[in-house]
């Protein structure tokens, strides 16, 4: 059995296993004397070191050991918990994280001992009495000599027999080896290979009971027994299968002759058939024990009822759905050319195909949205670490962690908001005596909000801190000959505050390990942009920033309005869009040389869209123009169309690099029902 392939559960299981660390490890530090938190940590810790054992991973499963022993002399009141203690076991947690990069990369988990946080550790358990393993010790030296009967409890044929004589003429060790799993482990079939694995370098195995198939095929409880020769003392044999994680107990019987066995064999029929009630109360105990862990589970029906499904099947089924939505749209395009001639029946079914595949594409994106929460865990201890690292007070404070986007746009919005919770630790949020002196809190508040707004997701990163300094910002940007003098003086404070965005500007006075570089807004702007969103920026001196994301809610099918410009089919998606105006063109009126127009009280811009797009305007005079009102934010804007062709829902296409000339507002393609190609205005590029 090769344990190789359970490579890509272990890495997901281990995740989920560190971003509950660090949650527990954050409320463990708020309330050093929660059992619940503590109880949780211990599971967690346990967890780790049982799957790491499975696949090999020494070290990661040395770390976790040494954890889980002073987690349990906490658990047993032997160890307090205080502020010292935290801060190692977060080294431990930022150690195992080291650890997963380094598999992840390299299925290997590398070569890093962590000596001086094992060292640290043992100063805590030998300060607290260190006595942890011992119980364990004597929980399994306990029941041995109750349960060694029933270790030899194992039927031998009579080649297996043959060979037991042979090992006695040859002075060998015979022992029946009694194996219990943990009931709680993962992965009990990939243990059992490992003890498997462990016994065949110390001797011979002759038998297993069940079968060797039946346990790589995981058809057994949590208990088998191996007859194994060998020239090792018993002691040996045993800490061998010790050795290997998430094993229970180990009951080692030596055999001394072959009709001991024999009899053993008739012996345990024998007890069947006279003590069948004692064996039906044995039978109800552990179904009794076994029990104990789902009743635990029994309130967290969101675990039992998910499955992992690789993406790449997500992707192959959403591809399928897309075909699906273009067919539907070529039956749709056919019963409109030809409405003379096609019955209601067809336009009936075509009606029915519209609802299950609005239905199916529906579903599917449910199935490929991610809650933002993800993404966000592991930001509190990165805002912990930060606050040591520069000596200021700060915290972080979440909501709309269960605002769900696509699982692509999750995967690649993690490093933006990263940066972004940076930024404000390091530049947006004052040092402790800046506070104090301007009657602040001591405490810096950083606030990170994520929810939805129509057919997009608002993430909103902010903090009470000093605020941009616009001139601080135009003052850099003439200093660095990023712009003029000239250029800066008319700039407004918008334009100022996007240079921020552009590669290699920073206002640091000194390169830190935390920023200062100038690559972390650029990063940003430019990972969001890729995912087809957009970043602005609202800021007030001395009183904070606040950094606005917003992406779309699928990168996949969306609901648009097409609409003609100069005889060519654009898409426009109806998410952005507030309202659609006939507008006279007597109405529009000139500000600054820009067009404007007065719709009930509210001042908006228009953009003929021909001029944007390079398109040949049409000479016929009209008195009224068609403008779809776009939304962005607060932002209004009224794109100056020919005309509109309807609703209709469309497969977003990427246009790769074949489009170099206005790239910025052509978001993607789409296929129409004719086969005609038609392209996916970016309207968050154009307001």
């Amino acid at each position: 059995m090769d344990v190789s392939q359970y490579l890509e559960i272990f890495i997901d299981e281990t995740k989920e296993h560190l971003q509950n660390l660090s949650q527990q490890l954050m409320v463990l530090e708020e309330e050093p004397d929660n059992a619940d938190t503590i109880n949780e940590i211990f599971r967690a810790a346990h967890s780790l070191k049982g799957m790491a054992g499975t696949m090999g991973y020494k070290r990661m499963q040395h770390l976790t050991h040494i954890m889980e022993n002073a987690l349990s002399e906490i658990r047993n009141g032997k160890m307090t918990v205080n502020a010292e203690l935290v801060d190692v076991l977060f080294q431990c947690l930022d150690a195992l994280e080291a650890y997963l990069d380094n598999i992840v990369e390299t299925q290997d988990e590398g070569t890093e001992e962590n000596e001086p946080i094992i060292a640290r550790l043992n100063v805590f358990l030998n300060g607290g009495g260190g006595s942890a393993p011992e119980p364990k010790a004597e929980a399994k030296e306990e029941p041995k000599t109750e349960d060694a009967p029933q270790a030899k409890d194992i039927k031998l044929n009579e080649y297996e027999v043959k060979a037991i004589n042979e090992a006695f003429n040859k002075n060998m060790n015979v022992y029946s080896i009694e194996v219990h799993v943990d009931e709680n482990c993962i992965l009990k079939a990939a243990r059992a290979f490992l003890v498997f694995k462990a016994l065949e370098e110390l001797g011979e195995i002759i038998k297993s009971d069940p079968s060797a198939q039946d346990i790589e095929d995981e058809r057994f409880e949590f208990e088998f027994t191996i007859v194994v020769i060998t020239e090792k003392d018993i002691n040996a044999v045993k800490k061998a299968v010790e050795n290997v994680s998430e094993i229970r107990k180990v009951v080692v019987t030596q055999i001394t002759n072959v009709p001991k066995i024999a009899e053993t064999e008739e012996t345990a029929v024998a007890k069947k058939e006279e003590a069948s009630e004692v064996a039906v109360a044995d039978k109800s105990a552990a179904p009794a024990k076994a029990s104990s862990a789902p009743t635990k589970t029994a309130g967290k029906p969101v675990v039992n009822r998910s499955v992992r499904v690789d993406i790449e099947k997500l992707d192959v089924l959403m591809n399928l759905v897309s075909e699906l939505i273009i067919a539907k749209n070529g039956l749709m395009s056919v019963s409109s050319n030809d409405e003379g001639t096609v019955s209601a029946a067809f336009n009936e079914q075509v009606e029915y195909l519209e609802r299950v595949t609005t239905n199916l594409h529906e579903s599917v994106m449910k199935v490929r949205m991610m809650p933002i929460e993800t993404v966000t865990q592991k930001f509190p201890k990165m805002v912990r670490d930060l606050s040591k690292k520069l000596d200021k007070q700060m915290k972080l404070f979440i909501t709309g962690e269960d605002t769900e986007l696509d699982r692509t746009v999750i995967d690649e919005i993690g490093d933006p908001l990263m940066h972004l919770i940076r930024n404000s630790a390091d530049h947006g949020l004052e040092d402790n005596a800046t506070r104090a002196q301007r009657g602040k809190d001591s405490v810096g508040n950083i606030y990170l909000d994520a929810y939805q707004d129509g057919n997009n997701v608002v993430i909103e990163v902010r903090d009470d801190g000093n605020g941009i300094d616009v001139e601080k910002i135009r003052n850099k940007a003439i200093e660095k000959g990023t712009v003029t003098p000239e250029q800066a003086e008319v700039m407004t404070d918008k334009e100022v505050i996007d240079l921020l965005f552009q590669p290699s500007f920073s206002t640091a006075k000194q390169v830190t390990d935390v920023s200062g570089r100038g690559v972390g807004l650029d990063v940003v702007k430019t990972k969001i942009e890729s995912l087809g969103g957009d970043i602005e920026v609202k800021t007030m001196l001395g009183e904070g920033s606040t950094f606005i994301i917003r992406l779309p809610l699928t990168l996949a099918i969306i609901q648009s309005l097409m609409v003609e410009v100069g005889g060519e089919k654009y898409a426009i998606s109806l998410g952005n869009i507030q309202t659609i105006e006939d507008v006279l063109v007597t109405d529009i009126k000139y500000v600054q040389s820009k067009e404007v127009i007065n719709l009930r009280g509210t001042v908006i811009p228009l953009i003929r869209l021909d001029s944007i797009l390079d398109i040949e305007p049409s000479q016929e005079t009209v008195e009224s123009l068609t403008a779809v009102i776009v939304k962005k934010g607060d932002r209004l804007a009224g794109l100056i169309v020919d005309s509109l062709i309807g609703q209709q829902e469309i497969v977003i296409k990427s246009l790769g690099k074949y489009m170099s000339n206005n790239s910025k507002i052509i978001s993607g393609a789409t296929i129409l029902g004719d086969g005609e190609v038609a392209l996916i205005l970016d309207t968050n590029a154009l307001v």
